[in-house]
């Protein structure tokens, strides 16, 4: 069987007919498959590149649409009160420390020893020159005033005894009865009559006094202290306390020191004879208290401070002033006129400059530096702006150059607290 198998197939195949001749080439099987690739190829790309074209114009039509920037509103206008430069005088001025002294502090003593028998004033009084403010036992002067007003009696009778035996002695030695001796010895007598009579008048004068001494009198005005005796203890000539102190209060006077580089200047006024004005201030220097003027000044200069003291008189009508009370006095040196003056607080400053923040006509802020000429208390006179330009009152930690302002009503202006 293992040879008819062979046989056969050989046989089959002779059987079969030889195909036909075809066109084999590579070149002929893949030429539609290349064409049909390309034209695909094409295709994609062109779908992405409208793709493409598609997405551009809609992200320009969303940019357009939505994504249009809008105008930025300008910040709003900063809310400020104002205020206006002007022109004027302002005054130069130096101000110190002082204290209030009295013109006189006067002890009342006892001039005489005796019972204190009477006080008539009230502690604290505002007492007068020559007002009796207590009373002492006279009844001893009294009676040495008796004494000594007898004594004299007793030596003006007898030196009128010696005068009339004078005129009978001269007589007598006229007509040579007598001798120039005698008539001297009793010459001589009257004279001594007339010394003894001197002096016991002046015994006299001096038991009244002693006697007007029981009346203990103010030697000035002012007010008095607190008593420093009570009624019915003894008092004593040579006592240094005495009853009471009178403080002289109207004038009175306050003593401050300045630096000598001041001195030519305050001289130079006085040498004028132009009275110096003087403002005597509270401790906060917000309230005057009263005015006076320069009474003064020391012998010499305090080469400790380098300062030279100033005494100050003041009416002191209302009693504002009071011994030893610690005042500030502002000395007026000069005036400087047609100055250019805008309040202090308007004054902004730094460690570079000093400035002022000016509101323009179209309602703008402007930082413009300024130079300080004096300054009087809330007056300043200023270099670098011009009276009539309006200045920003408040609100300066929001004002800049070139911030607008919304310029609130003068009424509602008010000295601002803080920055």
């Amino acid at each position: 069987m293992s040879e008819e198998t062979p046989k056969s197939a050989n046989a089959s195949k002779a059987a079969v007919p030889p195909a036909p001749e075809t066109d084999v080439s590579p070149h002929r099987e893949m030429q539609p498959a290349t064409a049909g690739a390309a034209s695909g190829r094409k295709r994609r790309w062109l779908t992405i590149v409208v793709s493409l074209l598609v997405l551009v114009l809609v992200v320009l039509f969303f940019r357009a649409v939505f994504g249009r920037k809008q105008p930025v509103p300008p910040p709003p206008a900063v809310p400020a009160s104002t205020v206006t430069a002007q022109e004027g005088d302002i005054g130069i001025n130096v101000e110190a420390l002082g204290v209030v002294t009295p013109l006189a502090t006067v002890s009342v003593p006892s001039q005489v020893s005796g019972q204190l028998t009477k006080v008539n004033f009230v502690e604290g009084q505002i007492v007068h020159a020559g007002d009796v403010l207590a009373e002492i036992d006279p009844r001893p002067f009294e009676a040495q005033l008796v004494a000594t007003e007898g004594q004299l009696a007793r030596d003006q009778a007898l030196l009128a005894e010696a005068r009339m035996d004078l005129e009978r002695y001269k007589g007598a030695y006229e007509q040579r009865a007598i001798p120039k001796q005698q008539l001297d010895d009793q010459q001589a007598l009257v004279d001594q009559e007339i010394g003894t009579v001197k002096f016991d008048q002046g015994q006299v004068d001096s038991a009244k006094v002693q006697l007007g001494f029981c009346r203990i009198t103010a030697f000035v005005s002012g007010r008095i202290g607190l008593r420093l005796i009570d009624p019915g203890n003894v008092i004593l000539s040579s006592s240094t306390n005495g009853i009471a102190v009178i403080t002289q209060l109207q004038p009175i006077t306050v003593i401050f020191a300045v630096a000598e580089d001041y001195l030519p200047q305050i001289q130079h006024q006085l040498a004028l004879g132009n009275q110096m004005a003087v403002q005597a201030l509270d401790r906060a220097k917000e309230t005057n208290l009263t005015s006076g003027v320069v009474l003064a000044l020391d012998s010499q200069i305090d080469t400790g401070t380098g300062t030279i003291r100033i005494r100050a008189i003041f009416s002191n009508e209302n009693n504002v002033l009071f011994p030893n009370q610690f005042v500030n006095a502002r000395l007026l040196i000069d005036t400087l006129h047609n100055q250019t003056l805008i309040p202090t607080f308007t004054i902004q400053r730094n460690a570079q400059a000093t400035s002022v923040f000016v509101v323009k006509p179209d309602q703008t802020i402007e930082l413009r530096p300024v130079k300080v000429v004096a300054t009087d208390g809330d007056t300043t006179a200023v270099q670098g702006v011009k009276p009539g330009e309006t200045l920003a009152a408040d609100n300066f930690n929001r004002l800049q150059n070139g911030v607008k302002v919304s310029v609130r009503k003068t009424e509602e202006a008010q000295k601002p607290s803080g920055p």
